[in-house]
């Protein structure tokens, strides 16, 4: 898997290529290597942004507004659907199952860095960051 994440932070994505390299370099069959790339939804087998907002909408999250804050998301980086790489190619968003702190929800993980009590205006905060090339040093 950590063969996997560097192939990936160097690509965007896994390739057919990145994988059988990944395969090759560690001696494994390369069917084997997709069957984990494809098993665990943080490996992208498609293009996305290069920032990647993975935002929970498991039950936690979902009570408190995660979808709405999933949506205001989708239309601060201009997209019609989750998953959609947004047209200057630095955003797109998942929906992911749980990031393991319900009692902080609405959350999502941004750039390897996760972000809570989600609000619409933190969401613009962190995209306008980003759009400029800065990151947030704090969590939350």
């Amino acid at each position: 898997m950590p063969a996997l994440d560097i192939a990936q932070e160097q690509e965007g994505y896994l390739t057919p290529e990145a994988m059988t390299e990944v395969a090759h370099a560690l001696n494994l069959d390369p069917g084997y290597v997709e069957g984990v790339a494809t098993f665990y939804s943080l490996f992208h087998l498609e293009p996305v942004g290069k920032h990647r907002m993975y935002i929970c909408t498991n039950l936690a999250c979902m009570l408190r507004g995660a979808y709405d804050i999933l949506a205001h998301a989708n239309h601060a980086i201009g997209v019609a659907e989750t998953g959609e790489v947004s047209s200057d190619e630095l955003f797109s968003t998942e929906e992911v199952e749980c990031l393991g702190a319900c009692e902080y929800a609405p959350m999502m993980r941004l750039d390897h860095a996760y972000h809570y009590d989600l609000t619409p205006e933190k969401i613009d905060a962190l995209v306008a960051e980003r759009r400029q090339g800065k990151r947030t040093k704090h969590r939350g």
